[in-house]
């Protein structure tokens, strides 16, 4: 590769790494550190119940624990695939339990295992037509093994699992088929409303895409009675920071990871970076 294509292909990630959270300063240990395993690696925890997280540093992976088996949300990529089937193993669960791989959005980060995951585990893919369709494009940021097609999660369509039930909805504009997740967790048997928000960069073109960020952070916002945040990049809610306060928690102590306020504070934010975007993207078209 020429110095000026190194040059490019650094810019690209330093953009997207600023996107989503990763400061310049950190960018020269970021991007040489981003795809090692054993750096990205982090010990599985569990959240709630029946909620763990068994994802890396930079980039999340979940497991939602059944009756009737396991659901993972997003399969990490490349050798942080492992991170995840490590954790869900090292958590005392088995990954050949998976029923369902539920793709937040067609980007290697949450994509990249899921060939793997389907070859080795017999999961089930669920993702959105338009996601699907990304697949038989060529890669936005760098190519993965695409995954067999399975299923094509709709708008206000549902999974059962076991007594489990979880909601679909699109929330374009990261991707034009951004899937976000509505379901139940427990914190010792109480339920509390829990969202995944499917993908929340702004890295992204163009006065259109722009629109349909905005319109999907307005229908979250519309969502009644959301308590739980549950991100697939860890900086969206400090998570690590959140897990640490979880383990020292006393009892009759609040469970940081229930923070309504933080899940509407989070969505304004994203809204005024959204239309600070939309103002630039306007100014360029014209």
């Amino acid at each position: 590769m020429s110095i000026k294509a190194l040059s490019g292909v650094r810019s690209m990630a330093l953009a997207v790494l600023l996107l989503i959270g990763v400061s310049n300063s950190a960018f020269s240990q970021s991007i040489e550190s981003r795809d090692d395993p054993e750096f990205q690696r982090v010990e599985p925890f569990q959240v709630f119940d029946n909620l763990y997280y068994v994802g890396a540093k930079w980039v999340g992976a979940w497991v939602l624990e059944t009756s009737e088996g396991l659901i993972l949300f997003d399969s990490l990529y490349g050798d942080l695939t492992d991170i995840a089937i490590d954790g869900i193993r090292d958590l005392g669960m088995d990954p050949n339990d998976i029923r369902y791989l539920i793709v937040t959005h067609a980007h290697f980060d949450h994509i990249g295992g899921a060939r793997r995951i389907q070859e080795e585990f017999g999961a089930v893919v669920l993702m959105t037509e338009e996601d699907w369709q990304m697949t038989e494009e060529p890669p936005v940021y760098r190519e993965y093994p695409k995954p067999i097609r399975h299923l094509s999660a709709t708008h206000g369509g549902t999974l059962n699992l076991g007594r489990d039930k979880l909601t679909f909805m699109k929330t374009p504009g990261h991707t034009t088929g951004v899937l976000s997740t509505s379901f139940t967790v427990y914190d010792k048997g109480y339920p509390y409303a829990a969202v995944m928000f499917g993908g929340a960069g702004l890295n992204f073109e163009g006065v259109e895409r722009t629109q349909m960020f905005i319109d999907s952070i307005e229908f979250l916002q519309s969502l009644p009675d959301v308590e739980v945040n549950i991100p697939n990049h860890a900086h969206s809610i400090d998570l690590f920071e959140r897990a640490e306060r979880l383990s020292q928690r006393k009892e009759g102590e609040p469970h940081p990871f229930v923070d309504p306020d933080a899940w509407t504070a989070w969505l304004d934010e994203l809204m005024s970076e959204a239309q600070e975007k939309m103002r630039d993207e306007v100014a360029k078209a014209n």
